[in-house]
This record gives C-alpha cells, sequence and structure tokens, in this order.
C-alpha cells in the first residue's frame, strides 16, 4: 500500500454533485450528467409494453424478457464507465477530494427528483473514488452534509438565508462577490473537508488549515 499524500491546500480539491450537472470542482470543472437511463427510455417502454402482452412464461416472452433485461445491463454498462473516468480523473489529479455525505435513501423521499437522483450512482461513484484514492494513498474527506456549502459565500462565510434551489447564480450581499451556485458550493466542500484533517501541510504560500 502506497504512503498517503500530504494534504495541502493547492492539491486538494472540493466536489459538489448534482443533477444539472452530475459533478462540479471547486476549480470551476464540470462534468455533466449524462443520464443514461433516458437516452433509453423510450427504448425501454417499447420494448416493456412488447413484454407484458406475451404469454408468461412462453418462449417469446423469455426472448423479449431478456432483451429487457439487456437494456437495462446496457445502461448500468454506460453509466459505471463514465464514473469510473470520472472518478479516476479526478484521483489522479488530485491529492485530496473533499466531498459531501449525501444521504441518498432521504433524497428518494423526494418523488419529484427519485428518478433522476436514483440514476446518478452517487453511492457506487463516492465507492469508486475511496478505493482508487487508497490504491495511490490520495485522500478522501467527507463533510457532513448539513454544512450550508450552497447558502455559504466562499468568499467571506457571509449565509444567504435566501437562497432558493431555483437559483443558479447569486450575488454575495457582503462582499458583492458573484457566484455559480455549484462552483461555490465545491469551495466551501474543500473548505470545510480540509477543517476535517488534523493538519493541512503548508504549500505554495497558503495557510495552514487545522480543527
Amino acid at each position: 500500500m502506497p504512503s498517503k499524500k500530504p494534504i495541502t491546500e493547492s492539491s486538494a480539491v472540493g466536489i459538489d454533485l448534482g443533477i444539472k450537472d452530475f459533478a462540479i470542482t471547486s476549480d470551476g470543472k464540470k462534468f455533466e450528467n449524462k443520464d443514461f437511463f433516458k437516452s433509453t427510455q423510450r427504448q425501454l417502454r417499447v420494448e416493456q409494453r412488447s413484454l407484458s402482452r406475451k404469454t408468461k412464461g412462453s418462449n417469446h416472452y423469455k426472448t423479449q424478457k431478456l432483451v429487457v433485461a439487456l437494456l437495462h445491463e446496457k445502461v448500468r454498462n454506460q453509466r459505471q464507465d463514465y464514473l469510473h473516468k470520472i472518478s479516476k480523473c479526478l484521483v489522479d489529479n488530485y491529492d485530496t477530494i473533499c466531498l459531501e455525505g449525501l444521504a441518498v435513501k432521504n433524497m428518494v423521499k423526494n418523488h419529484c427528483l427519485v428518478r433522476a437522483i436514483s440514476d446518478m450512482g452517487w453511492s457506487e461513484f463516492r465507492t469508486m473514488l475511496e478505493y482508487k484514492a487508497q490504491w495511490q494513498g490520495k485522500n478522501i474527506s467527507v463533510i457532513g452534509r448539513f454544512e450550508p456549502s450552497s447558502k455559504t459565500c466562499s468568499c467571506c462565510v457571509h449565509i444567504n438565508k435566501e437562497l432558493t434551489l431555483a437559483d443558479r447564480e447569486w450575488t454575495c450581499v457582503k462582499c458583492s462577490t458573484k457566484h455559480d451556485r455549484d462552483v461555490n458550493a465545491a469551495n466551501n466542500i474543500k473548505t470545510f473537508g480540509l477543517r476535517n484533517q488534523s493538519s493541512v501541510a503548508q504549500s505554495d504560500g497558503y495557510h495552514v488549515l487545522a480543527t
């Protein structure tokens, strides 16, 4: 097992996971949500409708059931391949990755977002990050999901209590900084994640952060 990389602010990144974009980094990179299920949804409906018309237990039914199963497997494989690529990119390029602990089981209780959230694969993505980080001696820091990462100005820490889910950009009333909601959240996740560490080595002129 490789020794752990030092935790420095300059080699760390905060990751905000979302639905519009799958992942947004604190340095402004955005990995789009491919929504592989949506791209095959129409075909799945057609094939599932065809399956429902066939006599259960018949050879035609068994053949059609396999067609539906293969479509679902195609979606899973596409999603896994995409998650592998993103997780590898992040672990290869950063020594410390800060994430927000998301309670996916609670989030899918929102009936308006249940399909979108279930299709994202956030838990699987976190698992990939963790074992790839372990292979390379990289660090994972997970912050509490109740930290106000979206509403806190990453420049002056003023909390915007009026911010709603519909607000994709906002300007801090205290320091006048204009924020992209998701990039700002990722920056705060990075800050909170580094504070969770017992020590952060001084690097490239950054100050030491500590709990």
